[in-house]
């Protein structure tokens, strides 16, 4: 019985030496080579589209630029009518005085001087 006992104590060492020994497959090429070209095609499509959004980023906000830029054009021609506008009523006020001036002094009859 003893000798049964150490058998099967003998066997279960072998058994779990051998569990634990990792069973190691030498890799096959063509494995290697196919996650190669995942992981390339993956950093190109990676590129890609970073390229793609910064290209993008540009474009609004050059456009972005020009829409400040007309608004910022549209405001100085704004307030360059208004100082023209305020100039031409100066001037027409001006003019109007005058002519009421000179209908005031039409419309008075000089001085009779007598002596």
């Amino acid at each position: 019985m003893t000798k049964v006992i150490a058998t099967l104590i003998a066997g279960l060492f072998a058994t779990a030496a051998f569990a634990q020994t990792p069973a190691t497959a030498p890799a096959a090429p063509a494995v290697v080579k196919a996650e190669a070209k995942e992981t390339k095609a993956a950093a190109k499509a990676d590129a890609k589209e970073t390229k793609a959004e910064i290209k993008a980023e540009a474009k609004s906000a050059k456009v972005e630029a020009e829409a400040k830029k007309d608004v910022a054009v549209a405001k100085a021609d704004e307030k360059a009518d208004k100082a023209d506008a305020h100039a031409k009523a100066s001037k027409t006020k001006a003019k109007a005085h005058a002519k009421a001036e000179k209908a005031e002094a039409a419309a008075t009859p000089a001085p009779v001087v007598t002596k």
